[in-house]
């Protein structure tokens, strides 16, 4: 259906689960944020990190993923900053293990949104 409606291509959808496999991969937890996106940092004068209910054990890769995910442009900048050791094939797993667990959703609001648009103009 996805490849069929022009949503992804067939390269995408045989090439992200080989991608998405490095995520899987033998790791030391550590403990996490679990959904560390930009609207959770605080830079108000003091810097922090907000919204902790996801917190846990886990993969810190996952939490530099999320950070970066659509944003590859801020990767170096996140990975100068992070002072850790990196495996940037393992937050690239990570982009693509969060595309493909999202993409039913991507792709059920986009056809919701056509449809109630396509309503309102009937």
């Amino acid at each position: 259906m996805l490849v069929a409606n022009n949503v992804v291509s067939a390269d995408a959808v045989r090439r992200n689960p080989q991608v998405a496999k490095a995520a899987l991969r033998p790791r030391t937890p550590v403990f996490f944020h679990g959904d560390l996106q930009i609207v959770h940092l605080l830079d108000d004068g003091a810097s922090g990190v907000a919204a902790w209910s996801e917190g846990g054990q886990g993969d810190a890769m996952y939490d530099l993923a999320t950070l970066t995910l659509a944003h590859e442009e801020h990767l170096d900048d996140v990975m100068a900053g992070y002072g850790g050791h990196i495996e940037i094939d393992v937050i690239r797993a990570y982009w693509s293990l969060r595309s493909l667990m999202e993409i039913r959703w991507l792709v059920s609001t986009a056809t919701a949104r056509r449809r109630r648009s396509h309503r309102s103009r009937c």
